[in-house]
């Protein structure tokens, strides 16, 4: 299935990955003027900042150009948890979601994403195939889940584009590779601090 993706939503990823790697990137800018001090102990504090953010940098754009593109990674697995390391958000991706097509492992990681932002205190998030083996499920708990309106009208299949924000986007995005898979993205609140994200086939969903 194609998908036709209007040029404010381009807009707004690009705007997205760019606030993604202005931190890092910053810092390793930071370290490279601090090597001028004539310390040494300052010189190697800045050396590892240097290569704790060009690694930082390095996972955010390996996982960015396998999400949004079609760039290749070993799985998708590899690809969320080094986006995701030393977070507050832990992963735990089963061997029946790493067993899954590759652009199913796409949109995977875009709801991982999604799942994780959810989660403004940190948490879980598990990443399975979903019912009887089809499809995606992204199950994510917390203290606390934050869902605004906003990103539901996003996820939703009658999104407006002119009301999508950097925020919002990654959720409209994620809806349309669903779609390009021939699957709705499904929310749901089963409990307090708990929410799961599904993608299901639509021919399994009409039992075809």
């Amino acid at each position: 299935m194609t998908v036709t993706v209007e040029m404010r939503v381009l807009e707004l990823l690009n705007a997205r990955l760019c606030h993604e790697l202005i931190s890092p990137v910053g810092a390793i800018n930071n370290g490279v003027e601090l090597m001028d001090e004539e310390d040494a102990d300052f010189v190697k504090e800045a050396m590892k900042l240097v290569a704790s953010s060009a690694k930082t940098a390095g996972h955010r754009l390996n996982f960015y150009r396998f999400a949004y593109g079609s760039g290749r990674a070993s799985s998708g697995r590899e690809a969320v948890l080094g986006l995701l390391e030393g977070g507050k958000v832990k992963v735990d991706w089963t061997a029946a979601a790493t067993a899954l097509p590759v652009e199913w492992q796409r949109l995977a990681c875009n709801m991982v994403v999604l799942a994780a932002e959810t989660l403004p205190r940190g948490g879980n998030v598990e990443v399975t195939s979903g019912a009887g083996g089809a499809g995606i499920a992204v199950n994510a708990s917390g203290d606390s889940v934050n869902l605004t309106a906003e990103l539901r009208a996003a996820l939703g299949d009658g999104a407006e584009v002119d009301a999508l924000t950097a925020r919002t986007v990654h959720g409209y995005y994620t809806a349309r590779v669903a779609e390009t898979l021939g699957a709705r993205l499904d929310l749901a609140e089963p409990g307090p601090g708990k929410m799961t994200l599904a993608a299901q086939p639509r021919a399994a969903l009409s039992g075809v």
